[in-house]
């Protein structure tokens, strides 16, 4: 059975874009790690780069054109885990 909320890192292989789905993997476990039940590394193939909340696509490379700033990122998985978190200097300017 799944822990809930779950974050899922579709990375290429092809592309070595393993060590950058760690990185944002560690981070975000780091930041949100009372509020995650999960965050799981999914091996893929051709250019795919993608992350999802429970199942909610939140970044796709190839929609979005690149990959997201960690600031960005940790902002989007904010928003859906615990939106009341304040996340400091990653947070918006107001």
């Amino acid at each position: 059975m799944a822990r809930t909320p779950r974050i899922e890192i579709v990375y290429c292989t092809q592309c070595r874009w393993l060590l950058r789905a760690a990185w944002m993997a560690q981070e975000l476990l780091t930041t949100f790690g009372a509020e995650l039940g999960e965050v799981a590394l999914v091996p893929g193939t051709g250019g795919v780069f993608q992350i999802r909340v429970d199942d909610e696509l939140i970044w796709d490379r190839a929609e979005q054109g690149g990959f997201p700033e960690l600031k960005l990122l940790k902002q989007l998985v904010r928003d859906r885990v615990a939106p009341q978190k304040d996340l400091g200097h990653s947070e918006p300017k107001a």
